[in-house]
Formats: C-alpha cells, sequence, structure tokens
C-alpha cells in the first residue's frame, strides 16, 4: 500500500476524534518509530509503497489511537527536556508545561557556584522526568526522588539508567512520611492536584489511561499534598533553600497564601505557555 493512502484513513479514522494537526502528529511518531522515516519523506518520495510486513505496525498503532489509548503508551516511549523517558499506564506522561518548571529550576541552581553539591528531592516523581532532567542538566545537582508507586519507581530506574545519571530513589507516601533526616537545597513536586470537579474538562486519553492515584484529589481538600510538602520542606530544606511546585491553574492565589502563610518569601508564580497559572516558587528564610 503506498504510504499516502495510510495517511489517508489514519486522517479518516481520525479526524472524528481529534484535530488534523493532532492526527498527522500522530502519523508522523508512528512512522518514524516503526519505520525509521523523517516526516518530509511524503514530499521526497509521495509514491513510496510499504509492505505488507510494515503495515502491520502502522495499522496497530491506528486501532490503538482509535480506543484514545495515548500515543506514548502506544510506542512506549516520550521525550521531555530534550531527553526520552519510557512511560507506561503506570506513570503520568511528561508535558511541556513541567518542561518549563524544570528549566526554571535549573536557571536558578546555575545562578549559585557550579562547585558546590546541589542536593535536590523530587517528590512524586513517577516516570522520573524532573529528577533525570535536572540531574542530567546540572552537574553540581545530587538529585533523589520519592513515590509512592513502586511500578512507577521501576520506571523511573530504567529511565534513569538509559539517561546516565545516578538518582537516589525512594519509596515512600509522602502524606505519612516521618523520621526522614536529610535537608535539601532545592525541592520540587508536581503532585495530584486535578479536583474531581475537573474531570470532565479532560481528554479521554488522559482519564482513561493514566493513574489517577497521580492526578486526582477531592474537591473538598485539593491542596492536601501541597500542604503536606510545604511543612515537609520547612525542616528539610537548608535555610536559603528553595520550594518549587507545579501547581493548578484554578488554585494559584490559594497557593500563593499557602506559601506565605508558612512563611516562605520570594514567592513567585508563573504562568505556563498557554496563559495559565502553572509554577510557584519560595525560599526559606536564609538566616
Amino acid at each position: 500500500m503506498l504510504l499516502k493512502e495510510i495517511k489517508n484513513i489514519y486522517h479518516l479514522e481520525l479526524d472524528p476524534l481529534f484535530p488534523k494537526e493532532e492526527v498527522d502528529s500522530f502519523f508522523y511518531l508512528v512512522i518514524d518509530h516503526y519505520l525509521g522515516l523523517e516526516r518530509f519523506i511524503l514530499a521526497m518520495q509521495p509514491n513510496l509503497v510499504v509492505s505488507k510486513e510494515n503495515e502491520d505496525p502502522l495499522f496497530f498503532a491506528l486501532s490503538q489511537l482509535k480506543q484514545e489509548r495515548p500515543i506514548q503508551h502506544i510506542l512506549g516511549k516520550a521525550h521531555f527536556c530534550e531527553l526520552e523517558f519510557r512511560v507506561d499506564e503506570n506513570v503520568l506522561i511528561p508535558r511541556p508545561e513541567t518542561e518549563e518548571l524544570v528549566y526554571w529550576i535549573i536557571n536558578e541552581v546555575q545562578k549559585g557556584d557550579p562547585r558546590e553539591e546541589v542536593k535536590i528531592l523530587d517528590i512524586g516523581t513517577g516516570s522520573g522526568c524532573i529528577a533525570i532532567s535536572l540531574a542530567k542538566n546540572l552537574p553540581n545537582a545530587k538529585a533523589y526522588a520519592l513515590d509512592i508507586s513502586k511500578k512507577a519507581l521501576q520506571i523511573a530506574g530504567e529511565n534513569a539508567m538509559d539517561n546516565g545519571v545516578d538518582i537516589v530513589f525512594l519509596e515512600a507516601d509522602i502524606l505519612s512520611l516521618e523520621g526522614f533526616k536529610d535537608k535539601f537545597d532545592v525541592i520540587v513536586s508536581n503532585p495530584p492536584y486535578v479536583r474531581e470537579l475537573e474531570k470532565l474538562e479532560m481528554k479521554n486519553n488522559v482519564v482513561e489511561h493514566e493513574p489517577g492515584l497521580a492526578l486526582f484529589v477531592s474537591d473538598g481538600d485539593p491542596l492536601i499534598f501541597y500542604k503536606k510538602i510545604t511543612r515537609f520542606a520547612l525542616s528539610h530544606l537548608k535555610k536559603g533553600g528553595v520550594l518549587f511546585f507545579e501547581i493548578n491553574q484554578y488554585l494559584g492565589e490559594e497557593m500563593k497564601q499557602l506559601l506565605e502563610a508558612e512563611n516562605f518569601s520570594e514567592i513567585e508564580l508563573r504562568k505556563d505557555m498557554f496563559g495559565n497559572d502553572r509554577m510557584l516558587k519560595g525560599q526559606l528564610d536564609p538566616k
């Protein structure tokens, strides 16, 4: 079959479910992954023929996309901060908004002395994308990553090995963690923050295929993780240490008030590329 005919079938089957530009993206990701073909191949070889053997994985991927399974799960990988990460149903798929948070942290750490070790703790690490990206970009970083899920930590460990960084992984529930003695220069977390009432705004490929444990909180106490992590940071950040959060876009002011109430300083709320309140930073009193 002609490759351009397969592309037309992708649009015929998927355009009712996704924007056309997204369907194009799916198609190009699939032919790159399974056939090693660049996205401009059809411009150069409009009559390229695909063998029956090579057709099969393309149509398998199409069948999975029709069920609204995330393309990253189908291919088993996602890209984040110019690195590649293994992903499956046990971890959240890394998102571009989280990349912005990582680059913010990198820029802040690079203002300090590059000869001094910087201890970083990532709470709720999932795929490990935050901790691994920080360790990869900050040679003076010693990164720790905590998660409640043993399966998530297994994926994160594989990702650390794939990307050539050493991470100290910790299996624990931050809501009940006690007796932890280490102190850090930076604590970062992208914890569950989507309220149950916001589920209706989300796409099926997220709600049905990504781990609810890492996504949702009750409407009655949506800041439950932020409250716990902020108090944890009070006793586990070094003096002058910095706390970074990815946050629910609708709760930016409430998050600022939370850090203010715990006497953090230099509090900064930032918007993401889509104009939503998404990132928050606060510093522990350096005195």
